[in-house]
């Protein structure tokens, strides 16, 4: 039964590696019956964002991972930092340490001028005497000098990280604040973690979580690592490559079992299987099947799978979500065969948006190229004779095959190819020659709204300039 957690800072908005963080960490609490705490890290007051912090939990809801319990603010436990923190200093594992910032870029340079890594030197490690007037000081922890820190990492293995690598680091700042290591690792160990998923470029700041860990007492939990996630080129990925806030996916038309599955797959898999449903997920994920090396940003798998969704969920569900984008069609008579019709060739929400108004709204203009190539002198003729054939039928014209039983014969008869007929009668009902099987496209409409377009075409002279 697994604890896990993610825990986003709201200094911006959540993007779509923090939700694959969190989506491998729900996963496994969800497998294993565990539990999947949600905690805002809101330590920083000068850098949190209130609507950032409401985008995270907007994203959380609108993809669907819930997690247990109330989310746990950082900002409400202050109180609980600052009894370690004296803790660590009572039992003389932590001390005051008035270097002001002075010395300590002063030391930096020196350091960097002998081509040494910049680090505390630890100076007020064992101080006993009087401390320097107007410092504030802040609180380091006493590293280990000597030895390994030593960890297993689900995805990378064991790790060691040599003691001389980690210097007394801050814990609490000259305001008393606590620092960020030391918050996550006293939550983590209050809250029963027991494996902590996140991203690899927390890898330098588990050594001094352990050191933590260690002084306090606390039960270490499991690590896993998890490499980023890269732009096609193999560099950090950018907002123009995808990493932008979860919520833009879904202003784009995104579905959100489409982008769980696109993320659950970059990191992951379970051998060249691409669609996974969320039960598929739970079933199958394990963190130690994490992939070792970064992944790739692919937008067109992005619109692959989620065209493979709008093709697959409900046509109750879509008239929901076109909702959103402002398309109503849930009291449309002909409902079932619009979104049938429309949803094949969309890759998002918004491409099923313009399909569908493309029909069922009224042409304004007709496609110039469509109307130079197909609309010939012999057109209007043809299609006044198509209509009164059409006509003399009208009270039986519902499916699609019912119009394809009339009009195949009179392609026969007028010894026609098809795109002759069909290509004006596209351009007539949509105003372009992109649009969807003819005889579906006639089954949505109806008789009279055909009848109205075509003539209403014929009228305009299909907006042919005057030569």
């Amino acid at each position: 039964m697994a604890v896990t957690r993610f825990a986003p800072s709201p200094t911006g908005y959540l993007h779509i590696g923090g939700l694959r963080t969190a989506l491998y960490n729900y996963l496994w609490a969800r497998k294993t019956n565990g539990t999947f705490r949600l905690r805002i890290e809101d330590t920083d007051t000068q850098r949190n964002n209130e609507d950032a912090m409401k985008a995270i939990i907007n994203a959380f809801e609108w993809v669907g991972l819930n997690y247990d319990g109330e989310v746990e603010y950082q900002s409400k436990r202050m109180d609980i930092y600052r009894k370690y923190i004296q803790q660590l200093l009572d039992e003389g594992k932590a001390y005051y340490c008035y270097m002001s910032k002075e010395e300590l870029d002063a030391l930096r340079e020196e350091q960097m001028a002998n081509k040494q890594t910049p680090r505390y030197d630890g100076r007020y490690r064992d101080f006993t005497g009087t401390p320097p007037e107007g410092v504030e000081p802040v609180v380091r922890i006493k590293a280990p000098r000597e030895g390994k820190i030593t960890f297993v990492d689900g995805i990378k293995s064991i790790i060691n990280i040599n003691c001389n690598e980690v210097d007394d680091f801050v814990i609490a700042r000259s305001n008393g604040n606590p620092t960020y290591n030391f918050v996550v690792t006293i939550d983590d160990a209050l809250m029963g973690m027991t494996d902590v998923i996140r991203g690899d470029d927390h890898l330098t700041n588990t050594a001094k979580q352990i050191i933590i860990y260690e002084a306090l007492g606390f039960d270490i939990p499991k690590f896993y690592h998890v490499p980023m996630i890269n732009n096609p080129q193999g560099k950090k990925l950018s907002k123009r490559d995808g990493a932008m806030d979860v919520m833009e996916y879904k202003n784009q038309g995104y579905l959100p079992e489409a982008l769980l599955n696109f993320l659950v797959r970059l990191g992951w898999s379970n051998k060249d299987q691409e669609i996974f449903s969320m039960e598929e997920m739970l079933q199958l994920f394990d963190p130690s099947n994490i992939n070792k090396s970064a992944s790739s940003y692919n937008q067109e798998k992005l619109l692959w799978l989620n065209a493979h969704y709008i093709k697959n969920v409900s046509n109750e569900r879509l008239a929901n979500e076109l909702e959103f984008f402002d398309c109503h069609i849930s009291g449309h008579d002909k409902k079932e065969m619009l979104l049938d019709l429309s949803k094949e060739r969309a890759q998002t929400l918004i491409e099923l948006k313009e399909a569908i108004e493309k029909i069922v709204n009224r042409p304004e203009t007709y496609d110039k190229k469509g109307v130079k190539k197909f609309i010939k002198e012999e057109t209007p003729k043809l299609l006044d004779t198509y209509l009164r054939t059409l006509e003399e039928k009208k009270d039986s014209l519902h499916l699609a095959c019912d119009f394809e039983e009339i009009t195949k014969p009179f392609i026969e008869e007028f010894e026609l190819k098809f795109p002759q007929l069909f290509q004006p009668i596209r351009i007539s009902l949509t105003g372009g020659t992109q649009a969807p099987s003819v005889y579906d496209l006639m089954a949505i409409l109806g008789y009279n709204e055909i009848n109205l377009r075509i003539r209403t075409a014929l009228e305009k002279n299909f907006d042919k300039e005057e030569e």
